[in-house]
């Protein structure tokens, strides 16, 4: 079964821009949950040990109401080059209508350099909840968790 055959699958309106690579973002798998989504660079890209920079994709997402997409790190630039994102995990919200792109950080000792075209990301589709608060005048501890933070696990 292929992921657009899927029952669960979410029709997303995506846009190229001039700049885009040739591949949308794409499943590696049929099982995979992350899309790689590539480098929208003219050139090579250089990151220095702890240098930050925002990575285009030239891609503009339409996600429906009630989903959010997710900016994951890719675990191979993670942990063979320590290229990972900035804000732990991205998210883009579905009143979002401009160009996706990847805030990265190279945690390495060693400069890292990014090829146009290089899959800098993982983007995950997720349905959002919203909730509404309901203030309480009193808290209840479950199973006597009172050991505030940290605390679990401990005897």
């Amino acid at each position: 079964m292929t992921v657009a055959t899927r029952p669960n699958a979410v029709e997303v309106g995506i846009h190229r821009l001039p700049h885009a690579p040739e591949n949308l973002p794409a499943y590696a798998t049929p099982g995979s949950a992350g899309m790689d989504v590539q480098a929208a660079i003219e050139a090579p890209l250089t990151l220095h040990p702890m240098e930050r920079t925002l990575v285009p994709t030239g891609l503009v997402m339409m996600l429906p109401e009630g989903y959010e997409c997710q900016v994951r790190a890719r675990s191979g630039l993670s942990i063979k080059h320590g290229i990972t994102l900035v804000n732990g995990v991205g998210t883009i919200d579905s009143d979002y209508r401009h160009e996706v792109k990847v805030a990265l950080i190279n945690l390495s000792t060693e400069p890292f350099t990014i090829q146009p075209g290089d899959r800098i990301a993982q983007l995950v589709i997720a349905p959002v909840t919203q909730i509404r608060w309901q203030e309480v005048n009193t808290v209840t501890l479950e199973d006597g968790r009172n050991g505030g933070f940290g605390s679990t696990g401990l005897n």
